[in-house]
């Protein structure tokens, strides 16, 4: 037996008790307890990720997916030990759910480095689960293999077919404008998220899942199985099977999340006209391994790729309908001369492989070719200038058009207690082509980095027909939402950004086309205001988590992961 033969199942990282024996004695004892027999304590050990939770309807069916994979491993001739960590979902993650993002992330890590196990078996759904799973599993360095909870089938009210949330957004808006009573909305409420999953449309989760399939994290075809889906289940049999096999591999994370692969998932999110999110969860990822994003070259990419999936917000389908037409690989056949298809995947086989090995097209109409496209370009685009000097980005296939460039007066909200407090006041001063500006809400401003770039409209515009306007912030927006819409403005203002310097009235022009967003403002008069500008403070931030989080966040360019956690760059970036 060799020293690494050694090391694997049970055998591998051992307490310290000084005697290594012991600690294998001692290891084997307690675990008994749990009815396992000596045979099945010298198999190769498959941790399980269980990210369920009471408070994650987006997890609702995790218990059955854990099922379904020890299933698979026990065929394979392995064991399977499921081992629970943090679970976040976007409503129930306070301040919000991208704060919690890196500690989910250390408390993946942590585990598979504590506990023995020869390979993952990440579970994932809800919005930041995805990226914090792929996170940690990257820093881990053990063979990992992700599987997604799938998302909702949608509900219907009234006869309309209904997704969240970029319905529950629609409806909302609805409501406030005065079209919507109590009642109706209520009612509303009651269908608009029929059963377990995550959203239904090209939210964050839905992105996270197609963009980790072109990644070549996950077994092909699962991106978009419902939740509710036998298929879903047959899947995560498959993942638990497959990684047994990666066990005996060692085929690690870094093998398969290369620079190419990496750039393959920001095609997938181009061409799906994916949430903005899907940028910074994965730039997260990359930076786990030392490989920098590549804003320009993605940029670029954008006017290559068009987006080709129609579905909302973009378009008018829903995830179920992806599903039917094939999921991923329609996607990927379309956009295949863009990918890197020599880049090895979970299966073992190269991308091109498992897109060779997809069925055949059969006439669905949910993705367009590209030379019919939903958008002609890619659905992100990055903008630089005087108020972004780091960059910002904006969804530019959910934008109205007569808005992409755009110059327009101020009108400024300090922090997201002051834009709660006037946004609806009817003595706001604002006009449909003034400019909605948020403060102070970015990584360290908010904290947290809220989804709160989807500003509503003022009820007083709403409630005269406004249905968009400009609005920009050092926010996020969530995957569901849509309009003119600029976003991750970096330097944020909390870390001394030129936003942070904004005033009422001020002149700011946007120019999609041109890449440019800049405040019109002289740089003398920037400057006198810079020595009145104090950073935010936050109750509790000398101790805790709040602490960590504040000390070490970094900017949306690089993650927004914590610095301590990303090693020494490599040299190495997205193509």
């Amino acid at each position: 037996m060799s020293a690494d033969d050694a090391k694997i199942g049970m055998k591998q990282g051992l307490v310290n008790y000084g005697d290594a024996e012991f600690s294998l004695f001692m290891r084997k004892a307690f675990i008994k307890a749990m009815g396992y027999s000596d045979d099945a304590l010298e198999r190769p050990v498959i941790g399980v990720v269980n990210t369920y939770s009471g408070y994650n309807a987006c997890h609702r069916n995790v218990p059955e997916l854990v099922d379904a994979i020890r299933r698979g491993v026990m065929m394979a001739g392995g064991i399977a030990v499921d081992f629970p960590v943090i679970s976040i979902h976007e409503s129930f993650s306070a301040p919000t759910s991208m704060f919690l993002r890196n500690l989910m992330a250390m408390d993946v890590e942590e585990m598979i480095r504590a506990q023995p196990m020869d390979a993952v078996v990440l579970i994932g759904g809800c919005d930041k689960t995805v990226p914090a799973l792929l996170m940690g599993a990257a820093s881990a360095g053990v063979p990992a293999i992700l599987e997604v909870t799938g998302p909702m089938i949608t509900g219907f009210f009234r006869g309309e077919r209904l997704g969240a949330c970029t319905d529950c957004r629609r409806m909302w808006g609805m409501h406030r404008a005065g079209e919507l009573d109590a009642e109706e909305i209520a009612d509303a409420g009651d269908r608009l998220m029929p059963t377990a999953g995550t959203c239904m449309v090209m939210g964050t989760a839905s992105t996270m899942a197609l963009m980790s399939e072109a990644l070549g994290m996950m077994l092909p075809g699962g991106a978009a199985i419902p939740a509710v889906h036998a298929d879903r289940l047959r899947h995560a049999e498959a993942t638990g099977t497959r990684a047994v096999a990666m066990a005996a591999e060692r085929l690690t994370p870094d093998q398969i999340m290369t620079p190419d692969a990496f750039a393959n998932a920001f095609k997938m999110l181009l061409a799906t006209g994916g949430s903005t999110n899907g940028l910074v969860h994965m730039t997260a990822v990359a930076g786990r391994l030392g490989i920098e994003v590549d804003l320009e070259a993605l940029d670029k990419l954008s006017d290559e790729i068009p987006v080709l999936v129609d579905l909302k917000p973009s378009g008018q389908h829903y995830m179920e309908d992806l599903n039917n037409a094939g999921g991923a690989a329609p996607i990927m056949r379309e956009i295949r001369q863009k990918l890197a298809t020599d880049c090895l995947t979970v299966t073992g086989k190269t991308l091109g492989k498992n897109i060779d090995a997809a069925p055949a097209d059969w006439g669905q109409q949910v993705v367009k070719t590209a030379a019919d496209p939903i958008f002609p370009k890619g659905g992100i685009a990055v903008l630089r200038g005087s108020l972004a000097p780091n960059g910002a980005i904006i969804k530019q296939s959910a934008a109205a058009p007569h808005l992409m460039k755009h110059e327009g007066r101020a009108v400024v909200f300090d922090d997201l207690a002051d834009m709660a407090e006037r946004l609806d006041s009817p003595d706001l001063d604002v006009n449909a082509d003034d400019i909605l500006v948020l403060k102070n809400a970015g990584p360290k401003g908010a904290p947290g980095m809220p989804e709160s770039g989807y500003i509503p409209i003022p009820r007083k515009l709403a409630q005269a027909g406004v249905k968009d306007m400009l609005r920009m912030s050092d926010a996020r927006m969530s995957g569901t939402a849509f309009g003119t819409i600029v976003l991750h403005i970096s330097p944020e203002a909390a870390e001394g950004g030129p936003l942070g310097l904004v005033e009422n009235g001020d002149r700011i022009v946007l120019d999609v086309e041109a890449r440019r967003l800049d405040l019109l403002v002289d740089e003398a008069v920037l400057a006198e205001r810079r020595k009145g500008w104090k950073p935010v403070t936050h109750k509790g931030q000398e101790r805790g988590y709040l602490k960590l989080y504040l000390d070490e966040v970094t900017q949306a360019e690089d993650g927004a992961d914590f610095r301590f956690l990303m090693p020494a760059r490599t040299g190495q970036s997205t193509p």
